[in-house]
């Protein structure tokens, strides 16, 4: 199991936004997460600077093929579609990031 940390930013004027859809979330899209061995996975939002950050645990054993396989649905695509223009990607990200990656330093279970 690898445990994945991202973050980004969240423009102000969507957070109501963000939170309703988010508490709502597809179906498909959460099969769609399950699918590509995604597990125990939180998005959390710090406000006043309008971060989020999302956590989430890996199952698998391939992350770049099982992401792929994600883009390739089309209720995935829809999903971005949606909550993609309420984001601001952080411009120290990686290239071809749009959340940016985390490290983690510390673990305890």
């Amino acid at each position: 199991m690898r445990r994945m940390g991202l973050c980004i930013g969240l423009k102000a004027e969507a957070i109501a936004e963000y939170k309703r859809v988010h508490a709502e979330v597809w179906p498909e899209v959460l099969d769609v997460i399950s699918r590509a061995n995604i597990h125990n996975y939180s998005i959390f939002l710090r406000e006043p600077e309008n971060l989020l950050f999302a956590y989430w645990e890996y199952h698998g054993d391939d992350f770049a093929g099982d992401a792929a396989r994600m883009g390739e649905s089309a209720a995935m695509h829809k999903w971005w579609e949606l909550c993609d223009p309420m984001q601001l990607p952080l411009t120290t990200r990686a290239d071809g990031e749009w959340w940016a990656a985390m490290e983690e330093v510390f673990h305890l279970d």
